[in-house]
């Protein structure tokens, strides 16, 4: 797909080809593409390596030899683990969960690496739970197909009480593109909400904007929805705030976002 402003390449970060060409005309790199369900990375943790730590390690490569500035990489929380404080700043320990959160480290670390030995500007942003229009997966995603596949009952991974913050995807493209113009020195930034919700809560917002009532919801029980799930979760942006950056949406408004999209797509 190609136009004045906009030029689409369909490729492989792990293909050395694909890559040299989708970077061919850059000054700078935004790097989104992974490999991100956590429970299929514990069934195959080789494809979430090979996507996430080596598939990175060859973008930068490439970056290198074509003399580009900058390179801004997209990580997760996931890296955190489970959290001896909150909320979790930067500074916070890393001990990922599950092979995706350990493939995302081991990016980071190469792009720590590729910064203080080849002079590369790095920026590594850890995002948590982006949500809005054109979600492909996630809780709010879930809910939404389980609710209309059966309106009168939804299944809960979990106990429901999993606390977590969530941001909406235009809050996420303003916290990347000013982290973008902040780099020099190899830089880690958290990028979340100040906010936090109940997955059992999220489930309710989601019947009631869907207009649905005395839906049975039913749990599977235990702390955690499945293999490498954290169960409560909330970040410091405090580092990112004082670039001049703050979230615009709420939990409650953003999922109200995403669920009107997915109405309007998936009626």
């Amino acid at each position: 797909m190609n136009n004045q402003k906009f030029n689409l390449v369909r490729g492989d970060v792990q293909n050395s080809r694909d890559v040299n060409k989708a970077i061919k005309d850059a000054d700078i790199v935004f790097h989104l593409a992974a490999f991100v369900n956590v429970p299929l990375s514990i069934e195959n943790p080789m494809l979430a390596h090979n996507v996430n730590t080596r598939g990175t390690l060859n973008l930068l490569q490439a970056i290198l030899k074509k003399n580009i500035a900058r390179f801004i990489y997209v990580s997760t929380c996931a890296v955190y683990g489970e959290a001896c404080y909150l909320p979790i700043s930067e500074e916070h320990p890393t001990a990922p969960l599950s092979p995706y959160g350990i493939s995302k480290l081991a990016a980071e670390q190469y792009c720590k690496v590729f910064n203080r030995t080849f002079g590369l500007k790095t920026v590594c942003l850890r995002y948590f739970n982006v949500y809005g229009p054109r979600l492909t997966h996630g809780v709010i995603y879930d809910f939404y197909h389980k609710l209309k596949r059966n309106p009168k009952k939804l299944e809960i991974l979990g106990d429901g009480n999993q606390e977590k913050s969530y941001l909406h995807v235009s809050d996420a493209v303003d916290a990347t593109l000013l982290a973008a113009r902040n780099t020099g020195k190899y830089s880690v930034f958290n990028v979340g909400s100040e906010e936090t919700i109940t997955v059992r809560e999220i489930g309710r917002i989601v019947a009631s904007l869907m207009g649905l009532e005395n839906v049975k919801y039913e749990f599977t029980g235990g702390r955690i929805g499945w293999p490498g799930d954290v169960p409560l979760m909330l970040l410091s942006i405090e580092k990112l705030k004082s670039l001049g950056w703050k979230p615009k949406f709420s939990i409650k408004e953003s999922i109200i976002d995403t669920v009107s999209w997915l109405q309007t797509y998936f009626p």
